[in-house]
């Protein structure tokens, strides 16, 4: 666990530049969460439904709780009635599941629109094309998708120690963010989130435009 010094400094530096930390505490116990909640930490984030859905019924009510794993459509049900920002949708069907199921519990559901941005190969993640696709389609649609609110986009970076590679990924994110903003969001304030960044990439994130970080490991070690 980091130490409280070692966390006042990094909020600290953060909030000099207004990006919000988001604590990854996946597979990490409840103790270790309450550990930084009592140092003044709020957002959290996991990557896993049925932990995200124990932890939550075991902390306090004030946690706003992220998620931030591959979330697939039939589960969508279980974090509905409290999660705070849903961060990786990648199709139009999770979209709509996440309406469905924000109308049911009579709220409107915050998320972003996950973008594949890294140079390795993975099956999450949409890219420039798909993401116009689905935002037309929203466009479309908007009327009838009262219950789910897109709020930005996420992406990560490569896992690669070339830094260069990596602000150019995140430079790319940052220019479809504004592509989106201006094409689909123009004066809506809303539309506000960049998140990418995580513990070894946070302070290029930021220096591209970040403005929420998901830091794991800096705050509660490795993990097994």
């Amino acid at each position: 666990m980091i130490t409280a010094e070692a966390f006042g400094q990094l909020t600290h530096t953060l909030q000099e530049t207004q990006a919000t930390l988001i604590a990854v505490s996946k597979l990490k116990p409840v103790s270790d969460i309450e550990a930084l909640y009592r140092l003044g930490q709020r957002d959290f984030g996991e990557n896993y439904v049925q932990e995200l859905v124990e932890k939550q019924a075991q902390l306090p009510a004030d946690i706003r709780w992220h998620f931030i794993g591959h979330l697939q459509s039939n589960k969508v049900k279980y974090i509905a009635p409290f999660v705070h920002l849903i961060h990786g949708v990648d199709s139009f069907r999770l979209l709509s599941e996440i309406n469905k199921q924000g109308e049911k519990y009579d709220r409107q559901i915050p998320c972003l629109l996950q973008l594949h941005i890294a140079g390795e190969e993975t099956k999450f993640g949409l890219d420039e094309k798909e993401m116009i696709d689905l935002l037309e389609h929203y466009e479309v649609q908007r009327a009838q998708l009262r219950y789910v609110r897109i709020d930005g986009l996420m992406g990560m970076a490569s896992f690669t120690a070339d830094k260069a590679q990596v602000a150019a990924e995140f430079r790319n994110l940052k220019a479809m963010f504004q592509l989106a903003r201006q094409s689909y969001f123009l004066g809506q304030e809303h539309f506000h989130i960049l998140s990418m960044g995580m513990s070894g990439d946070y302070e290029t994130a930021i220096a591209e435009g970040s403005t929420h970080v998901r830091i794991g490991s800096l705050l509660f070690g490795q993990r097994q």
